[in-house]
């Protein structure tokens, strides 16, 4: 009969732990484990790389006890398990990790600072905290090699990732496009759609139902919105061709809305006086909603919208084209705006600027910040007293905001470089399919169903720590020349020396001839750094500049 020792009572499971470790790390463990499977089947193992400029917590301990188990599994079951560490060192938490410890918030003071010495403190920012990541992994026994890890800002790196970019450029995957993104206001950038999903808040924003009064009649449109600010923007009104809409009297005025609307927006016993197909008012003209404010190029009329719907407001969308994606589309389909044209139709009127304030064209509020509570008020107020608010109140609902500082977004027309990733929705969808989720619900869940929605990703940012877009442009008017580059060799062969730090600014000052004279400029973005991270299977490999056979081993991966 097998009898054991008593258990001291006493025992310190955290210095047995540390005894045990000891004994993993002075008889190598880990690396005999691997050298004795060499030649094995692989079983493979991607690390998801932390940025070391935050310090490790609790979360982490649980994320990196599943990264070890699985992999200790399959290693004892005769698999190679290869671990290979990384570090994800770009994009917009180290920058506002640099901004706060210089005490700026703003990019004109990134730049007044200087780009090469704000890039320089991010780098040594990205591993502030590497010891204490290094001592945690190590104390919770979390075997992985630490010694020959994957650094997302090395330049190896970069190229693989500009090589996978120039793939998806000469397939016409990666396109530059004028459209309707969520911005940052603070941080001057787009985000993109998995960025906008982590930042949403309930807040309780004004909501106003506006009288826009029609040019040949005595009545008014009426509009719902709970975005005054777009006001001044506004280029036409969008209906539905096919609802019915109607004419009502109330306290002297004439109004029109979407019949099935008037219980709800005026209240029981208002009846109307007319009822028509939306069909009629196409085509109609209104004054413009801010009278004695700047007016934009719109020609302020009724237009159609196959998005209009009667859940709610009044079947009826005031439509700013700098600031809605319907809105956007509404407008070149109905021949308000076409971004094609270099003539007066091919400027979108935006009186809004890149850091979120009004211009000097929305009289009064130059300089304002849209979003400002206050500003808002005003703007109802300069309705009220135009005698265009019919009624304002307050509304809950949910509003995105910028995931890493907090700053409302806004939805604003600019230029931005994309990934056809709608595209390949059904292609992604399908291997959803066969990928084993846990916990299982995410899979049908909050990703399937973000596959589902999955719209082109808005790849380029107007930032400063990141891997730059390996585009160059030339700076000729009329010229279209572009070039794509796809590794260091590619752009030497085209500007001669190429700095070894492929960063900002250095990269920036990489120009050459163009034939038609002008000058082949680089488009200043970096890259979204979730493309980092997403190019890891590869770019850790520096693949296909080498590494091809291990990553041909170890792709795709057997767990992540």
């Amino acid at each position: 009969m097998s009898s054991f020792r008593p258990v001291d009572p006493k025992q310190s499971f955290p210095e047995m732990e540390e005894r045990i470790n000891a004994v993993w790390k002075q008889n190598r463990v880990f690396e005999r484990q691997l050298e004795q499977r060499e030649g094995a089947e692989v079983w493979s193992f991607y690390e998801g790389p932390p940025t070391a400029n935050g310090r490790p917590g609790s979360h982490h301990v649980l994320s990196r006890v599943f990264k070890d188990i699985y992999p200790r599994y399959r290693a004892m079951r005769g698999y190679r398990v290869p671990r290979k560490a990384g570090w994800d060192c770009h994009g917009l938490p180290v920058e506002l990790e640099v901004e706060k410890q210089l005490g700026i918030s703003s990019k004109q003071e990134i730049e007044e600072f200087g780009i090469e010495e704000f890039n320089r403190l991010c780098r040594e920012s990205v591993f502030t905290y590497v010891e204490e990541w290094n001592r945690l992994t190590d104390r919770i026994g979390f075997w992985i090699d630490l010694d020959d890890p994957y650094v997302t800002m090395d330049s190896e790196y970069i190229e693989s990732v500009w090589w996978s970019l120039k793939e998806l450029y000469e397939s016409d995957r990666l396109y530059e496009g004028h459209r309707v993104s969520p911005y940052c206001p603070r941080c001057g950038t787009a985000l993109s759609s998995h960025e906008v999903a982590q930042g949403y808040k309930d807040v309780t924003d004004p909501s106003v139902y506006v009288r826009f009064p029609l040019t040949d009649r005595d009545a008014s449109l009426l509009i719902w919105t709970t975005t005054p600010w777009t006001l001044p923007g506004n280029y036409a009104v969008a209906v539905d061709p096919g609802v019915t809409y109607a004419e009502v009297e109330i306290d002297g005025e004439t109004l029109i809305l979407a019949d099935k609307l008037i219980e709800k927006v005026l209240g029981e016993g208002v009846t109307a006086e007319r009822t028509f197909k939306g069909e009629e008012l196409l085509g109609l003209g209104y004054e413009a909603p801010f009278p004695g404010m700047a007016e934009n190029s719109g020609v302020f009329r009724v237009i159609s919208g196959d998005f209009v719907t009667t859940d709610d407001g009044t079947g009826m969308v005031h439509i700013a084209p700098a600031f809605g994606e319907d809105d956007y589309r509404a407008a070149i389909a109905n021949g308000l705006y076409d971004p094609s044209s270099r003539g007066p139709e091919g400027t979108l009127f935006n009186p809004v600027g890149l850091d979120g304030k009004f211009d000097s064209r929305v009289t009064g509020f130059e300089g304002e910040f849209v979003k400002d509570p206050e500003i808002t008020a005003g703007l109802i107020d300069h309705l009220r007293k135009a005698g265009r608010l019919f009624r304002a109140s307050d509304y809950e609902h949910s509003y995105p905001h910028c995931w890493r500082c907090g700053t409302p977004l806004l939805y604003y027309a600019k230029a931005s470089w994309y990934i056809k990733t709608s595209e390949a929705r059904d292609t992604m969808l399908a291997g959803n399919e066969k990928i084993g989720w846990h916990p299982e619900h995410i899979k049908e869940g909050r990703f399937g169903r973000w596959l589902e929605n999955n719209v082109d990703w808005a790849l380029s940012r107007d930032r400063y720590w990141g891997t730059p877009l390996p585009i160059w442009e030339c700076s000729a008017d009329d010229c279209e020349e572009t070039f794509c580059a796809g590794s260091i060799a590619e752009l030497e062969e085209k500007a001669g020396a190429v700095p070894e730090d492929l960063h900002r600014p250095y990269i920036d000052e990489v120009t050459w001839d163009c034939e038609c004279g002008g000058e082949m400029k680089r488009v200043i973005s970096v890259i979204d750094t979730w493309y980092d991270s997403g190019a890891m299977p590869f770019a850790q490999f520096h693949y296909p500049f080498e590494g091809k056979e291990e990553f041909e081993q170890r792709f795709p991966a057997d767990y992540i």
